[in-house]
């Protein structure tokens, strides 16, 4: 049996034919809508079968199946393949100024949101040519390269790689934790960061980690910091969710 109260609430609109004929399974449509929008019937919410929500209303269950497709076609309803029909838990969406810097717990806190990270991957190893460049450090020092899922309020918006010489850090294991907050404690906290912003396509691991179809349109972020006696300390790559950042910055003249 499903609950009465979303009967009740379905009932309390009329879901007869309206004047200018419009059919039954529109306004059952737009009821539920309402109560989408409204948050009623919450993100990640299950609706119940066809059948039983019919026979709650007493309408036909092509009424309620035509209901259900239209608010598919919206993107309100997502099917999940063997459990039923749920009400479409929408990402998030963040703007990020370009001239801040600063972590993407911090980034995360500030808008109110819970900051979160799945480690993929965690190596200890020597640098490659170029990061022996790019640091300044002997190709015999240790590098730690730490791929992670980036999350806010638990739903993924980026895969991360970062790198920092190993020293830097005190040879903690970061895991989830800040690496910026890490890089600080031991008296090498990022001051100034150079971005470079190139739009690119999920490749289907990166996708499948993000819930995202392959071919998705992302965002590709390298960041190269440093510390304030002007040493890099940091060169991260992420891949982030297109339909999720947008990255802004504020212009002015040269007046």
């Amino acid at each position: 049996m499903i609950e009465t109260t979303l009967i009740e609430q379905l009932r309390s609109v009329s879901l007869g034919e309206s004047r200018d004929g419009g059919p039954l399974y529109i306004k059952l449509a737009r009821a539920l809508e309402k109560l989408i929008s409204t948050q009623w019937l919450a993100p990640g919410q299950a609706l119940p079968p066809e059948r039983e929500l019919a026979e709650g209303l007493s309408v036909a269950r092509v009424t309620v199946r035509n209901a259900y497709k239209l608010l598919l076609e919206s993107g309100d309803l997502e099917v999940r393949r063997g459990s039923g029909t749920f009400v479409t838990n929408r990402p998030v969406h963040i703007e990020q100024p370009l001239s801040d810097l600063s972590s993407f717990s911090q980034d995360m806190k500030l808008r109110g949101m819970e900051p979160g990270a799945a480690v993929l991957g965690c190596d200890t190893r020597p640098p490659s040519s170029e990061e022996a460049l790019l640091f300044g450090v002997p190709r015999q020092d240790m590098m730690m390269a730490l791929d992670r899922l980036r999350l806010a309020d638990g739903i993924p918006v980026a895969v991360e790689r970062a790198v920092v010489p190993h020293r830097l850090i005190g040879g903690e294991q970061i895991g989830e934790g800040s690496l910026y907050n890490a890089l600080a404690r031991h008296g090498h906290r990022p001051v100034r960061a150079v971005q470079k912003l190139t739009a690119m396509i999920f490749e289907p691991i990166e996708a499948e980690l993000l819930g995202v179809q392959p071919g998705t349109a992302c965002l590709l972020i390298e960041r190269v910091s440093r510390s304030a006696d002007n040493r890099v300390v940091e060169h991260t790559r992420s891949h982030y969710r297109g339909d999720i950042y947008d990255f802004v910055a504020e212009l002015t003249t040269g007046e």
